[in-house]
């Protein structure tokens, strides 16, 4: 009896012991990894829903850790232990495009990470000046394929640089419909749309968010957005898939989307509560505003759905990088 008593003090008094650990391991802050620089949409919407996941997760400390077309930042959490105490924004990029861009790749996209949820996706945007527009007669995807068939290599396109968004848009376009264009890579976004407004290039498939000012201020011709589906920012754009169905186009699909993920082999029950904690943020009318504010759509899912989700998109681009010939070494 003496021994039971003696076991049972000893086990309250590590428990006693344990209370303090415990509380100190739910009070760690959740670090939340944007791997880019700080600004940017996808820093704007991760400090968005730091401070919406609160009350559920704790505090949240978002650290920029931008470099390498944001590899560093992913890798970062791709070598973290698998609990819930860090995340990352990843996006389009470090998932489904740099592992086909970059030649040595610190992290594999799929078995180092326990996807958590979609965030938002962001359409392309075909657009043209309109000087440039009506001097060859282009009013739409159409006549756009058909000015390039017959004047192969004479229309050039600007982007963000090799292996953006923008970039393999441009390449999957002209895979699709059998034309030719002459790609014109710059040192980001920004450069490439100053190019096109300066009629330095002719066309460009430029990010909605970025474009949309000078869209709606006449200053470019939007002529067809790139994802399946039509953006309600711009609802009378057709898609690039409608406008171009009888020329090759019909499963044009392609825009820029960003999501969450914690480090591999994440318990179920921890990744249950981070899923549910930031997809009640995403959908709360404060998040659904801040995203279209950035012509983003909210996809918020399940972790099995964002997972196949970024499967499909990993494979998809895989033609589409290495078609464009695009390579970091």
């Amino acid at each position: 009896m003496k021994r039971r008593a003696a076991l049972a003090s000893l086990a309250g008094s590590t428990a006693a012991a344990a209370l303090p650990l415990l509380a100190s391991a739910q009070a760690k802050p959740l670090r939340f990894v944007v791997p880019y620089p700080p600004g940017g949409p996808l820093d704007i919407v991760a400090r968005a829903l730091a401070e919406r996941v609160k009350e559920s997760l704790g505090n949240v400390i978002v650290e920029n850790r931008p470099g390498a077309g944001g590899n560093l930042g992913a890798d970062a959490v791709a070598k973290s232990p698998p609990d819930a105490n860090i995340v990352v924004m990843g996006a389009v990029a470090t998932h489904a495009i740099n592992p086909w861009l970059y030649a040595r790749l610190p992290y594999d996209p799929i078995r180092d990470f326990t996807p958590i949820t979609g965030v938002a996706r962001v359409p392309n945007v075909l657009v043209m000046s309109p000087e440039v527009a009506g001097r060859l007669g282009i009013a739409g995807v159409a006549d756009l394929v058909a000015y390039a068939k017959k004047n192969p290599g004479k229309l050039n396109y600007g982007s963000g640089g090799n292996g953006s968004a923008g970039h393999l848009a441009g390449e999957m376009f002209k895979a699709q419909a059998g034309v030719f264009m002459v790609h014109i890579p710059y040192a980001g976004g920004s450069p490439a749309q100053l190019a096109l407004l300066g009629g330095q290039v002719d066309l460009n498939f430029d990010n909605l968010a970025a474009a949309s000012a000078n869209i709606k201020a006449g200053k470019l011709k939007a002529l067809a957005v790139t994802t399946a589906k039509r953006s309600s920012a711009i609802p009378d754009v057709p898609t690039i898939a409608e406008a171009g169905r009888s020329l090759g186009l019909g499963s044009f699909d392609i825009d820029t989307w960003f999501g969450i993920f914690a480090p591999a082999n994440l318990p179920a029950d921890a990744t249950a509560r981070l899923n549910k904690a930031f997809v009640e943020a995403i959908e709360s009318s404060e998040l659904k505003a801040r995203l279209a504010g950035l012509f983003a759509e909210s996809m918020a899912s399940t972790p099995d759905r964002f997972a196949a989700f970024v499967k499909a998109e990993l494979s998809k681009y895989e033609k589409v990088v290495k078609a464009s010939g695009a390579r970091v070494e």
